[in-house]
């Protein structure tokens, strides 16, 4: 039976959720793993694992050598568009961006795949599947079979394999007092997403955003390296502010977030003034809200700070004189974007909003 013949149901329509919006609220996360502090990590490898679950981090670090580490990361998520071919590209581009968040390179991934079995045609998961496989084989990144099991809300992803030098490991936590702090792609991913699930989203728009959430963060990782940033994120289901905070937290660090500085895709403020948010934007921003000193900033600028974001770019600290030269050799090697945010305060896990814009000088780029 073709996907033609089943006449399949859109596939936003089938989850409450979207992309990486479908995330459990952060609030419940930290304090699940609160508990579960007080379990190690057990065996003879434990003393080389350089990044695990205590620390909060985009992935898993184990060392095994001087020369090499791997770095484990798995990702997957509810439909975000209903385009099966761009699911699957979406969601391994984002499963692929934690490696890169660590500093590392993707080698190995394995699909995972929960299908509605009598309610969507398996036509439709060849594509997902095959969107999936492009991204990876544009990373370089072998895909080596999976899981799948059957499921009434269809979701897909990847667990992802990479390596990296152990003194190359890139983490949340090493942001300094006066680091600037710099972003990679827009913002406005969720609100979008949502107008897809509403059928409100204009095709050109939802295109813009397609081609920000499939791009790999390769090149900000790469410029990154060639910088040597003090810390990364990708900004994923948690919004700008929610992991902005993770870094703050695990740095001992606050932030002065310049809101006017922030790039955002073009239509997005019209589409949030309709009323396009998302669930867990809001479970996002009620999180946030008592770190955050928002000043006057409208509501619905916080909302879209906290907009719930699916592979998204990396949030990179770096050393304030380094900045520019962060900005340019992203744009070189060939980032969508790299406008520099914020500021790195010492007022611990404290974020707060700049009253005054940033000072004339070149602050974000282009590639076209």
């Amino acid at each position: 039976m073709t996907a033609e013949k089943f006449r399949a149901p859109r596939l936003t329509s089938l989850s409450p959720g979207a992309g990486c919006a479908c995330k459990l609220p952060l609030a419940k996360l930290e304090a699940l793993f609160a508990g579960l502090e007080g379990a190690p990590a057990m065996g003879p490898a434990a003393g080389d694992l350089l990044v695990g679950a205590a620390e909060g981090d985009d992935a898993a670090v184990l060392r095994l050598d001087d020369e090499r580490a791997l770095v484990l990361t798995t990702d997957f998520f509810t439909p975000i568009v209903d385009d099966p071919y761009d699911w699957g590209r979406i969601a391994a581009t984002n499963a692929l961006s934690d490696v890169y968040a660590m500093g590392g390179t993707p080698l190995l991934a394995l699909n995972l795949v929960a299908w509605p079995r009598e309610n969507l045609p398996f036509e439709l998961l060849a594509k997902v599947l095959d969107g999936g496989a492009a991204v990876a084989r544009a990373a370089g990144c072998l895909v080596a079979g999976g899981h799948s099991i059957d499921d009434a809300e269809p979701k897909y992803g990847m667990a992802v394999v990479g390596t990296v030098h152990p003194d190359a490991v890139l983490t949340n936590a090493g942001a300094r007092p006066g680091d600037a702090l710099v972003l990679t792609k827009p913002i406005g991913l969720g609100v979008i997403s949502t107008a897809v699930k509403r059928g409100a989203a204009a095709p050109e728009m939802l295109a813009v955003a397609i081609d920000v959430m499939t791009t790999l963060n390769a090149a900000a990782r790469d410029a990154a390296a060639e910088v040597r940033v003090h810390a990364a994120t990708d900004v994923t289901g948690f919004g700008l502010l929610g992991h902005l905070r993770e870094v703050c937290v695990a740095s001992g660090t606050g932030a002065v977030v310049h809101a006017d500085a922030v790039p955002v895709i073009a239509g997005v403020r019209e589409l949030l003034s309709d009323g396009m948010v998302a669930g867990g934007t809001r479970r996002n921003l009620a999180f946030v809200a008592p770190d955050v000193d928002f000043g006057d900033l409208p509501e619905g600028e916080r909302l879209l700070l906290a907009d719930a974001q699916t592979s998204g770019g990396l949030l990179l600290s770096v050393a304030r004189e380094r900045a520019q030269a962060l900005v340019d050799a992203c744009v070189a090697h060939g980032a969508p974007i790299a406008a520099m945010i914020a500021l790195v305060s010492g007022a611990s896990s404290k974020i707060s909003m700049a009253m005054v814009a940033w000072p004339a000088m070149k602050l974000s780029s282009s590639n076209g």
